[in-house]
């Protein structure tokens, strides 16, 4: 009855909150939208710039915003605020928040070999955005922990021991078996955005290949089994750019 209960619920959120993205071509699970993550999205950006270095290197910001204005053009959301920063870290890494915030390392920029691949690098961040990932992993995340709680409290509230090892486990069942690969997901939707607006902005979408195949000459060993990564392999990532710029007739 327990059981029934919590696959009831489960069933209830995930019916009311589907929405179809066309830009997607698949269902999204989502209980709030980036809208109204934007508040967060805002203090994490201001807590960012406190604590991180922020790059005084002209030239470096002005590279990055010049491409982003592109790419925020192309990408059909050049109507809303954009932030572009650089931080000195020797990561080769950017990121964006929901409330239109860029954050580019420099050691992104020391790798990238031509304004193309950090094309592909802030595409694929804008991605992100427009895809409503942010708010579609909130999402997920919410869910699986209200039905953790729920199962946990069925079988006798959340001091026993057998809720406390229900709780763990569907945690951990939960990470593994749907929101880390959904996050690979994330990231491969996010890449053929990316290319899109790339091509949009006149920047060559092979490029994106290029990117990635310089990422896998520079990746440290030793990282986390694939099944356990919230990232696709460099290998995943180029194959399924090559496929779709072949599919676009794109070059």
């Amino acid at each position: 009855m327990q059981r029934r209960l919590i696959a009831a619920m489960a069933a209830t959120v995930s019916v009311a909150a589907c929405a179809y993205n066309e830009d997607l071509g698949r269902k999204q699970f989502l209980l709030v939208s980036n809208d109204s993550l934007v508040s967060a999205s805002n203090q994490a950006w201001a807590e960012t710039l406190r604590q991180g270095r922020v790059s005084q290197n002209t030239s470096y910001n002005a590279r990055v915003t010049t491409v982003g204005q592109k790419l925020v053009q192309a990408a059909g959301v050049a109507d809303r605020p954009w932030q572009y920063v650089v931080f000195e870290d020797a990561s080769a890494n950017a990121f964006v928040l929901p409330g239109g915030q860029i954050g580019v390392n420099t050691g992104l920029l020391a790798l990238v070999q031509n304004d193309d691949q950090l094309a592909a690098v802030i595409g694929h961040e804008i991605g992100h955005l427009t895809a409503q990932h942010a708010a579609e992993r909130y999402s997920q995340t919410a869910a699986s922990q209200a039905i953790v709680a729920a199962g946990a409290s069925a079988v006798g509230g959340t001091g026993t021991e057998k809720a406390r090892l229900l709780s763990s486990l569907g945690g951990a069942g939960a990470q593994v078996g749907f929101l880390l690969p959904f996050s690979r997901r994330h990231e491969l939707e996010a890449d053929a955005l990316g290319v899109d607006y790339m091509a949009r902005a006149g920047y060559r979408p092979s490029e994106a290949v290029a990117l990635w195949r310089l990422m896998a000459q520079n990746r440290t060993a030793g990282g986390p089994p694939q099944m356990l990564s919230t990232h696709p392999t460099e290998e995943a990532r180029i194959q399924a750019l090559e496929a779709l710029i072949r599919q676009r007739g794109l070059s």
